[in-house]
């Protein structure tokens, strides 16, 4: 059978005489699917995926092309219909398909009387270029069926899972480390990169091998083991852990090796054995001691308290559980991601990469955005405060809410009348009001109101429960929603409590807004009963107006280095080098050391620097540090901060002097490469001079 034979039907509309038939003898000659229609409007009722071309003549389109236009632009974003024209000769005109077809359809237009050959080429000729298009769309459809396909990106799950209080690690069937998160240094006292590619018994000893051997040969032939264990800190203290051994699965089904997650459970168990203890004295008491019923009533009271200590501990490890586990999906993704763009480069297959490069961005700055609301919650993000007028911020968040909320749900404004000035992160504080409108929105399912109001508010100490005495700019989101009962306002703001369905929220967004509040110097309020809507409450302190407004930068494109002398500070590999390609790419010399003892050498040197790009989290010395022991000697040294989690630089303001700018990770590089030429730009003007 031909090759052409799969790629799809062929549609033919020629409605006068025995064209039609004629065509359709010409094409089933080379085994081609054919089916025939008498007009455009039954031509369009008949396209579906399996078209491969469409064979038109000059006499089906002379009433008009609307019918077929219309049903062409409905195609998939994988589809472009090849359409075969078929005009009779006409020299001393122009072409009737040029006014009734635009230019962006796929069109080949040919001239009648046409000869078998012709035609049959023509059609297999379209029939080949449909055929890919064939194959772009069961790949898109087999993408999307699969559940590990680049669900996140390999960086940013490093920096959530180096966040975590739990060793995470994957083990390969010849019980090798092939990941490893940061906890493994502070429990082994073992950088990361010394872990992976380590055999177990290096890492936890022979003792821990033997008894942990038959186990891990369990879950290499598909057993999930759960167990407790006891393990020594490094200073001595009793160490009680959980550890869960979970097998992973390739492709083809086999185990390729095992996933570990290790719980400290230390302060749980001491508790449970705490509450334990208080029980039985408590029941001695009671036995021995009826007289002093006072006594044992607040010795109850304290074992009660231990008890819930102890529930609440098991519900963060169960907490901690759940996110492993997506830690484990994530991982998989990832790998599996990383082994399919491996095998196809071995393979010679460099064609349709960019999708699985798109796919992982798009990923990256998910879990970029998650890690930005933990780190608001945990108030250590790093804001770039800034003189602002509320009224303005609020009212400019109309457009986006609108296009946010949909129709259902009507927007109110009610702003002050004189300006409230506040020093705010605009871009947060921005992203605080969003999310509070999508909780007032689902809380609205069959529509609502949504009012926006700022005003001045001067509080007096004790006036307000939760808000302390001062001078404020108020903003209120009130909706006409379901409201929420007292034990639900009470947990509002708790990192991971949701009311919304699984998989329909994270349980952050509140978290994030308490977060962001508290960090700015604010304070949030909750109004809300049963029916009666809900009324979220933003305190914002209020400063003096600044003489003049920050105007924002122009844009400007990204420039070029000229051989400008770049020091750079970064103790991740991965970062480093990164980094250190970029700048090279862009023309910079570059010279890169892992911490703050093999900067200083060089700072003191006599050496030309042109800029110094550091990390502020670094071991030893810190970033901030090293940059004012560079000014020393460099007193006009320009400095760019790298930071992904920094607890002294969660105020830019006070963290940076002049001369100094940050950049917060995770970042574009082309976010990057603009960030190093605004910080040089004073060197490159001096250099010019």
């Amino acid at each position: 059978m031909p090759d052409d034979a799969g790629s799809g039907i062929v549609h033919i509309v020629a409605p006068f005489g025995r064209d039609a038939t004629s065509m359709a003898a010409v094409l089933a000659t080379a085994g081609l699917s054919t089916q025939e229609a008498a007009t455009l409007e039954a031509l369009g009722a008949a396209l579906d995926d399996q078209a491969g071309v469409v064979l038109i003549t000059e006499e089906a389109v002379a009433g008009g092309t609307e019918v077929l236009l219309e049903r062409l632009s409905r195609q998939p974003t994988w589809s472009d219909l090849p359409v075969i024209l078929l005009r009779s000769p006409r020299a001393h005109r122009r072409s009737p398909f040029e006014s009734l077809l635009p230019r962006t359809i796929n069109v080949v237009e040919l001239d009648r009387p046409l000869g078998s050959i012709s035609l049959l080429s023509a059609v297999q000729g379209a029939l080949r270029a449909r055929a890919k298009q064939f194959v772009v769309r069961d790949q898109m459809r087999a993408l999307a069926d699969s559940r590990s396909a680049l669900a996140r990106s390999e960086a940013e799950l490093r920096l959530i899972a180096d966040a975590m209080p739990v060793l995470i690690a994957f083990v390969d069937t010849s019980m090798h480390y092939r990941f490893a998160n940061k906890a493994y240094e502070a429990w082994f006292d073992l950088p990361v990169g010394e872990v992976i590619g380590k055999n177990i018994r290096e890492v936890v000893g022979t003792r821990v091998w033997e008894e942990r051997l038959p186990i891990m040969q369990q879950v290499l032939a598909g057993d999930e083991h759960v167990f407790e264990v006891s393990w020594p800190a490094r200073d001595g203290r009793r160490r009680d852990c959980e550890v869960r051994y979970t097998p992973r699965r390739a492709v083809d089904g086999s185990i390729d090796g095992f996933h570990v997650f290790v719980t400290d459970i230390t302060v749980a168990r001491q508790a449970l054995e705490a509450s334990r203890q208080h029980a039985q004295e408590l029941e001695t008491v009671v036995a021995e001691r009826t007289l002093e019923l006072q006594a044992q009533m607040a010795a109850r009271e304290a074992s009660e308290a231990a008890l819930r200590q102890s529930q609440k501990m098991e519900a963060i490890g169960q907490l901690t559980g759940g996110i492993a586990h997506d830690f484990n999906n994530m991982l998989t993704g990832i790998l599996s991601a990383l082994d399919i763009v491996r095998l196809r480069l071995e393979m010679g297959r460099v064609d349709d990469l960019e999708r699985f490069l798109d796919t992982a961005t798009a990923s990256s700055q998910r879990a970029a955005a998650l890690t930005q609301r933990l780190l608001a919650f945990s108030r250590r993000q790093s804001l770039d405060a800034r003189p602002v007028e509320v009224n303005e911020l609020v009212g400019s968040m109309q457009h986006l809410l609108r296009s946010t909320l949909g129709e259902t749900v009507r927007i109110h404004t009610d702003v002050a009348a004189t300006p409230l000035h506040a020093a705010l992160d605009v871009n947060q504080f921005e992203s605080a009001l969003l999310n509070l409108a999508i909780n007032a929105r689902d809380a609205m399912p069959s529509g609502g109101a949504l009012t926006l109001r700022s005003y001045p508010l001067q509080l007096r100490g004790g006036e307000h429960a939760s808000v302390p005495a001062g001078h404020y700019a108020v903003v209120d989101v009130a909706d006409t929603g379901t409201g929420m009962p007292p034990e639900v306002v009470e947990r509002a703001f708790e990192p991971f409590f949701t009311t919304k369905p699984i998989g329909k929220g994270t349980g952050l967004g509140m978290s994030m807004v308490y977060g962001f509040m508290q960090q700015s110097g604010g304070h949030i309020a909750i109004d809300s009963s049963e029916g009666q809507g809900t009324t979220i409450s933003l305190f914002i302190p209020l400063v003096e107006a600044c003489a003049e407004p920050v105007q924002a930068e122009p844009a400007t494109p990204m420039a070029l280095g000229d051989g400008q002398s770049i020091l750079v500070v970064e103790d991740d590999p991965q970062v480093r080098m990164l980094v250190t390609v970029v700048l090279e790419d862009l023309g910079y010399q570059v010279e890169v050391v892992g911490d703050a003892d093999g900067a200083m050498p060089i700072l003191a040197s006599s050496r030309r620097i042109d800029l110094l790009v550091t990390d502020v989290g670094l071991p030893g010395l810190n970033g901030r540090q090293l940059a004012e022991i560079a000014r020393q000697s460099r007193p006009t040294l320009p400095v760019l901060f790298m930071t992904g989690y920094a607890e002294k630089a969660q105020e830019r303001s006070a963290f940076l002097e002049t001369g100094m700018s940050m950049i917060a990770k995770p970042f574009l590089l082309d976010a990057f490469s603009d960030a190093v030429r605004t910080a040089m730009a004073d060197t490159v003007l001096d250099a010019g001079a």
